[in-house]
């Protein structure tokens, strides 16, 4: 009888800049250090084979961080594997090499490079490896942590180009934000923000009508591994374990143009929702254009069944019929207190923006950004503008005023604070800070020139 080692295992694994996509099966020759497999996927079964006395098989990891590493090495009954855990350098940090079977253990790992080898002890056949690292969130999956891939439902249409396995990048510890104003995409905002920041992870598109022509725009982009484009379009969808999976699994999240009040008629309280509010706390991005935009803030103007609103009708009353705003759909943290508006500049819609402000309340922020253009957020707050045109702010202090704010009422609001934020400015949504300086604006809707300035752009 073998040395009893207890050792038990979890393995908090964030891959190394260069990771490959997480196996789940032995690829020869695997006999050495120099060419171990790897990475293996957390909780999911790596298939392997002993297939000689002289046959060893060794598979490679990194921690990102420290953590507990946790091993289950099973075979069959006849045999009598083993398995050993090596850092980059030095003897064997711990094993499972007793008479059970499967074999288990754990280890209290640094961060860096890891090592499994498993060798025979007696008899030769199949075994059964797995990994596992929670990364300790209550219960939030971490990277490679969600198991294979679910069958895709009948009536889902997903077009995907690229690596249909979950890959497994190391991302920021923070999430982040991605508001488009609809129009022309944005290269700059996708090559230059979502590339480095998702380190050619997976990218799932979310629609409920249209084709997947993002998906080589993007993959083109961002060097991403895989781009998905789902077709969401009944609740029934927005439930399954499909879309669930492949939106949970993925470091990006694109929301495309379309109807708001259809993506919030569709999406809200299903796995979709919660899918896509896991993908940025775990660090991932999250985003959208024109409707897509809309859906991250807060607060979403919510058309559903009545004309756009306008801006020279709203501002006549504060009640308008057009006027509907929801919440809540996502929880991002930075996009709480905020009402996003989108094709800004083109189809006038300061004069609504600051009726929906109104709306929202003292304190609030509205961000109305304008078409070809984009802002990225990070979750300190940090928003810097990317395109051709303008991204523009309004906000409320001590001497804004909601001067008229009843049913029935033209709309008159003063001093509120404006900025015009253009490709390389900056605003914090968090602190209120900005490289650029507001100037104040009025809103009067019982005149027919209800902007003061005139110009409020």
């Amino acid at each position: 009888m073998k040395p009893m080692l207890k050792i038990a295992a979890l393995l908090a694994a964030a891959y190394g800049s260069q990771a490959q996509a997480c196996i789940t099966a032995e690829s020869e020759n695997n006999d050495s250090e120099a060419n171990a497999n790897g990475p293996p996927c957390a909780a999911t079964t790596v298939q392997g084979t002993i297939d000689s006395r002289q046959d060893v098989d060794w598979y490679q990891f990194s921690l990102a961080g420290s953590g507990d590493i946790n091993i289950s090495l099973s075979h069959d009954n006849n045999d009598d594997f083993d398995w050993e855990l090596y850092e980059v350098s030095g003897p064997a940090v711990a094993s499972g090499a007793t008479s059970a079977n499967p074999e288990t253990g754990s280890y209290a790992a640094g961060a860096g490079e890891h090592f499994i080898k498993i060798t025979r002890y007696s008899g030769t056949g199949g075994y059964q490896l797995n990994v596992e690292f929670p990364d300790g969130s209550a219960g939030t999956p971490v990277c490679g942590d969600y198991g294979p891939r679910p069958a895709k439902p009948q009536a889902l249409t997903a077009t995907l180009v690229g690596n249909g396995d979950d890959s497994c990048p190391v991302l920021p510890d923070d999430g982040a934000v991605l508001l488009m104003g609809g129009g022309t995409d944005v290269d700059d905002a996708f090559s230059l923000r979502v590339k480095p920041h998702i380190d050619g992870g997976d990218i799932v598109v979310l629609r409920t009508t249209g084709t997947d022509a993002y998906n080589d725009y993007l993959a083109g982009l961002t060097d991403a591994d895989s781009v998905e484009t789902l077709i969401v379009d009944s609740r029934t969808l927005a439930d399954s374990d499909y879309v669930k999976w492949a939106i949970e699994s993925a470091e990006f999240v694109w929301i495309s143009g379309g109807d708001q009040s259809d993506y919030l008629n569709q999406w809200a309280d299903t796995k979709v929702q919660d899918a896509i509010d896991g993908v940025y706390q775990r660090g991932g991005v999250i985003g959208g254009t024109s409707a897509g935009n809309a859906v991250q803030s807060e607060y979403v103007y919510d058309p559903d069944g009545v004309s756009g609103a306008v801006s020279d009708e709203v501002v006549t009353d504060f009640c308008h019929s057009t006027i509907n705003v929801t919440t809540p759909f996502l929880s991002t943290p930075v996009m709480q207190d905020t009402i996003t508006d989108t094709h800004f500049y083109e189809r006038d819609r300061m004069g609504r923006m600051a009726v929906f402000l109104a709306h929202i309340g003292m304190g609030k922020r509205a961000i109305g950004v304008s078409e070809a253009t984009s802002m990225f957020v990070t979750a300190d707050g940090n928003g810097i503008v990317d395109g051709q045109y303008e991204a523009y702010v309004l906000e409320t202090d001590a001497q804004t005023s909601f001067t008229q704010t009843q049913c029935g009422q033209p709309v008159v609001l003063q001093d509120l604070l404006r900025y015009r934020l253009l490709s390389g400015d900056s605003f914090n949504l968090i602190t209120g800070q900005s490289n650029v300086l507001p100037m104040r604006m009025d809103i009067n809707g019982s005149s027919s020139s209800f902007y003061v300035p005139s110009n409020p752009y």
